[in-house]
C-alpha cells in the first residue's frame, strides 16, 4: 500500500507556525516513504468557518512549498457518510441520545463530589446514558433536539482490548473511558470531530496520521470507533507542540506568528522552515530542515 499522510486544518483562521510544523511533518513523512500528502479542510463547525480561509490556508501551504495530492477534501461535503457511520453505531447499540445542555452538564459536575476526570478536566457524567425512553424529553426524534454520545463501556465490551502504534510512544493500549462518553454527533450539525476524522481517514486511505501530541488522548476513542466500524487503523505520530514564550501552545490568536504575517514581514519560506527546525522539540528525527529535503 502506498503511504498517505494528511494535513487537516480548520478554515477558521490563518495558519501559524504550529500549523506549519504539522504540515511539514506530514509532507516530509510522505516524501520519505515515497507516498502522497493530502489536504483536508475540517470545516464541519459552520459557526466558525469563513470562506476566505480555505484559499488563505492553501496560499500559505503553497508558499511554504507543500504541494498536496489531488483536490483538497472538505468535510462539509461528507455529511451523508458521517450519518451512515452513526447509523451503524446506533444499530450496534453503542450510542445514546443526550439532551443535556452545556450549562446543565457544568452544574451537575460542580455538584458531584467525585466527578469523572479526563486529561483536560471533568468528563461528561453520563446523565443520559441510562435515561429510559419514557423519560426522555417529548420532542421529535431529530438531530436538532439532541446530540449522540458514544457509550464507552458498551463499545469496549463489544470490541475487546485494542491498541494503536505511535512512532514516538510505541504501542499503546486503548483506554476506552479516557475521554468518557464523547459526543459523536452534535445537535446542530449531525456529526462531530471524532466520528468525522475516523470516517475520513479511512475514506482517504490515510496510512500515517501526524498531529500534535495534544490529540494523543483522542486516539483512544478514535481507535475504538475504527474497530466498531470495521475501519483500518493507521500508524500515528503525535509530535511535540510549538509554544510561545510563556509556555502556552500556539493558537490562532497569535497573529504575529501567522504565516501570512511572517511573509509580509519579509521572511522567506526557507527562513520560516529553518526557524521551525531550530525551535522544534525532539520528534524522533522526523522534522526536516526544509521542505525540499
Amino acid at each position: 500500500m502506498i503511504a498517505r499522510t494528511r494535513f487537516a486544518p480548520s478554515p477558521t483562521g490563518r495558519l501559524h507556525l504550529g500549523h506549519a510544523l504539522a504540515a511539514q511533518l506530514a509532507h516530509a513523512l510522505a516524501r520519505r516513504l515515497g507516498g502522497a500528502f493530502l489536504l483536508r479542510h475540517e470545516d464541519i463547525d459552520t459557526t466558525r468557518v469563513r470562506e476566505e480561509y480555505y484559499a488563505a490556508i492553501e496560499e500559505d501551504l503553497r508558499w511554504l512549498g507543500f504541494a498536496w495530492h489531488g483536490e483538497a477534501l472538505r468535510q462539509s461535503t461528507r455529511l451523508a457518510a458521517y450519518a451512515a457511520a452513526l447509523e451503524k453505531l446506533r444499530a450496534l447499540g453503542v450510542v445514546y441520545p443526550c439532551y443535556c445542555t452545556r450549562r446543565a452538564i457544568q452544574h451537575e459536575v460542580a455538584a458531584m463530589l467525585g466527578a469523572p476526570q479526563g486529561p483536560e478536566g471533568p468528563l461528561y457524567p453520563g446523565t443520559c446514558r441510562s435515561l429510559a425512553a419514557a423519560a426522555r424529553p417529548r420532542q421529535p426524534d431529530s438531530a436538532s433536539t439532541h446530540a449522540w454520545r458514544l457509550d464507552a463501556h458498551k463499545a469496549a465490551a463489544l470490541t475487546g482490548p485494542l491498541s494503536f502504534c505511535d512512532l514516538r510512544h510505541g504501542t499503546l493500549e486503548v483506554q476506552p473511558d479516557l475521554l468518557g462518553d464523547v459526543v459523536l454527533a452534535r445537535k446542530d450539525i449531525g456529526t462531530a470531530y471524532h466520528l468525522a476524522v475516523v470516517v475520513d481517514d479511512a475514506y482517504q486511505e490515510i496510512s500515517h496520521v501526524t498531529r500534535g501530541e495534544d490529540l494523543l488522548p483522542a486516539t483512544h476513542v478514535q481507535r475504538l470507533l475504527q474497530a466498531l466500524l470495521g475501519l483500518p487503523a493507521p500508524l500515528y505520530l503525535h509530535h511535540p507542540l510549538l509554544r510561545d514564550e510563556t509556555g502556552r501552545r500556539l493558537a490562532k490568536r497569535h497573529d504575529s506568528l501567522a504565516i501570512a504575517a511572517l511573509r509580509h514581514a519579509g521572511m522567506s519560506a526557507a527562513a520560516v522552515l529553518a526557524q521551525l527546525a531550530a525551535s522544534t522539540p525532539s520528534s524522533g528525527g522526523l522534522v526536516p530542515a526544509a521542505a525540499d529535503e
